[in-house]
């Protein structure tokens, strides 16, 4: 993969991705689930042409595809990650247009989506800039870049630097606050920029399995129903940074 990236090897990426999935869409039992489709849903309209950066295992877009009735296309530079997308799209017989590649040398035109999005990608490389820049180049011009990372500036990081350090250290610390964020746009490729935390208090960016083996389970279920039924967002507990982007009609 490109040099500016070190956080996380291919190798790495094919092991997150080496165990089997269901072959259905993401259940909003899950409140990470639940929360994504919140954000999308606020954004995302019927006939958009969408891309997801990094799309592996494939659930989130085949969510949209087949609910959302929009044209869907992903990367992934993956190959385990992108076969068990292409395996559930097969499965629930959705039509997208799923590439094994990595971002800055896609055989993706530049400009032809109207919403490109990434959810925990930009956090794992060093220079994050430069894939910011990535998404916005694959936008027409007036489209929407729509970039989720963990939001591990804040509690969740206190905790998780706790439960699980060496993981917290695959991500890029120094982007994980929304002013961070703003930084990364690239100015002459937008109109219009805003970062804001998002989403209900959810476990699913902590690993309470690895010093709390015996109770991570309960933890985890306890966390996720508080977060289901929470009526509305709290900041110091939203467990995203959301960077939103529109794109002007400058030439990349």
């Amino acid at each position: 993969m490109n040099n500016v990236i070190g956080r996380k090897t291919k190798g790495q990426w094919d092991e997150v991705w080496s165990r089997d999935i269901r072959m259905r869409l993401p259940s909003s039992l899950n409140v990470s689930t639940k929360n994504l489709k919140r954000l999308m849903k606020a954004k995302v309209k019927p006939g958009m042409r969408v891309l997801e950066i990094g799309c592996a295992p494939g659930k989130m877009l085949a969510w949209m595809a087949k609910i959302m009735g929009v044209t869907v296309a992903g990367l992934d530079y993956s190959e385990r990650g992108i076969n068990l997308a292409r395996k559930l799209f097969v499965s629930l017989e959705i039509k997208g247009d799923l590439r094994c590649e990595d971002v800055f040398c896609t055989t993706f035109s530049g400009g032809s989506f109207d919403f490109v999005y990434s959810v925990g990608v930009v956090e794992h490389f060093d220079d994050a800039a430069t894939i910011v820049r990535k998404h916005m180049n694959l936008l027409r011009s007036g489209g929407m870049a729509l970039i989720v990372i963990p939001n591990y500036g804040g509690i969740y990081g206190l905790v998780q630097r706790r439960l699980d350090h060496e993981n917290l250290m695959t991500h890029n610390l120094n982007i994980m606050s929304c002013q961070a964020m703003v930084q990364l746009v690239p100015k002459d490729l937008t109109s219009h920029v805003c970062a804001y935390v998002a989403g209900r208090i959810s476990p699913w960016i902590l690993n309470f399995d690895k010093k709390w083996p015996k109770v991570s389970k309960v933890l985890f279920y306890v966390i996720n129903v508080i977060g289901l039924f929470q009526p509305f967002d709290i900041k110091p507990f939203c467990p995203m940074i959301v960077l939103e982007i529109t794109r002007n009609n400058g030439t990349a």
